[in-house]
C-alpha cells in the first residue's frame, strides 16, 4: 500500500479528467490517436487500484460534448475505441463485481447505434453489482447536464407535476444524469492544466480539486494514491467548518442511496 495513505480516509467518489494522451503522443512522433490507446491500460490500472483501497465511486471523463470539434479522424477513432473498449473490457470489470455506468447525452445522433447498444448491454450486465460503480462520463457536458435537469423540471412544471414553488436543490439534483451518484470528494486533472473544463458542475461544486502535471497515458494507481494523500491532507469545509475526515453531506444526493 501507498506510504501515508490513511485508509480510513479513502475518499467515496473520485472523478477524473483524464488529459494529455495527446502532448503524450505528440512527444514521441505519435499520431494524437496512439495516446488514446495508451490511456486505456492507465485508466484500467486506476480502476484496479481503486478497488484496491475501497473507492466506492469512480468516474472518468471519456468524451466532452465540445470533443466533436476536433479532426474528425480522431472523432471517428474515439467512437471505434469505445465500441471496441467495450467489447473487450466489460467482462472484465463484470467479473470484478464493477457496475457499470454512463452519463452524458447518449441519444446525441452522432454516437454511433452500435456504441449505444454497448453501452446499454453493460449497464444491464452489471446492474446488480456492489463493488464500485464505474460511470463514463461520455458525450458529457456540465452545462448540457443543468441544461437538461430544467428542461425537464419545467416540463413538469407545465404537467402539474410539479408546482414552481417547490423548485429546490433536491429537485433539480433529481433530474441530473444519475441521481442516485453522490457528488465527488476529489477530482483530479492530469497534464498540468488548470481548468474544470465543463465537468460535472453542479456535482463539483465542493469537491476538493488536485492538479497533478502528469500526462495521462503515464498515470497509474500510485500517482491516484499520491493524489489521494494530497487530499487527506486539506480540511473540507464546504462553507463552514467541518472537520477534515467528516464526508460531503448532500441531503439531495443522500435522498435515494440504494445502489451503493
Amino acid at each position: 500500500m501507498y506510504d501515508g495513505l490513511d485508509m480510513g480516509r479513502v475518499p467515496r467518489h473520485v472523478a477524473i479528467i483524464m488529459d494529455g494522451n495527446g502532448r503524450w503522443a505528440n512527444a514521441r512522433g505519435m499520431h494524437r490517436t496512439q495516446g488514446h490507446a495508451a490511456g486505456e491500460p492507465a485508466l484500467f490500472d486506476v480502476i484496479d487500484g481503486a478497488l484496491e483501497i475501497g473507492v466506492k465511486w469512480l468516474t472518468a471523463y471519456t468524451f466532452s460534448t465540445e470533443n466533436w470539434s476536433r479532426d474528425q479522424y480522431e472523432v471517428d477513432y474515439l467512437m471505434h475505441f469505445n465500441v471496441d473498449l467495450l467489447q473487450r473490457r466489460r467482462d472484465e470489470l463484470h467479473a470484478k463485481g464493477i457496475r457499470i455506468h454512463f452519463i452524458g447525452e447518449r441519444n446525441d445522433p452522432r454516437v454511433p447505434d452500435e456504441l449505444r447498444e454497448r453501452m446499454r448491454d453493460a449497464e444491464q450486465l452489471t446492474e446488480a453489482n456492489d463493488q464500485m460503480h464505474m460511470v463514463f462520463a461520455f458525450n458529457y457536458g456540465g452545462r448540457t447536464e443543468i441544461a437538461g435537469a430544467a428542461r425537464r423540471l419545467a416540463e413538469d412544471a407545465v404537467a402539474g407535476r410539479i408546482d414552481p414553488s417547490d423548485v429546490d436543490l433536491e429537485a433539480v439534483a433529481s433530474r441530473m444524469y444519475l441521481p442516485n451518484m453522490p457528488d465527488p470528494d476529489l477530482v483530479i486533472r492530469t497534464s498540468g492544466e488548470l481548468r474544470t473544463s465543463n465537468y460535472l458542475l453542479w456535482e463539483a461544486a465542493y469537491s476538493e480539486y488536485v492538479f497533478t502535471p502528469v500526462l495521462w497515458p503515464d498515470f497509474d494507481r500510485h500517482t491516484l494514491f499520491e493524489c489521494i494523500v494530497e487530499y487527506q491532507s486539506r480540511e473540507r469545509r464546504f462553507g463552514g467548518a467541518i472537520d477534515a475526515a467528516e464526508p460531503a453531506r448532500d441531503p439531495a444526493r443522500e435522498a435515494n442511496t440504494d445502489i451503493g
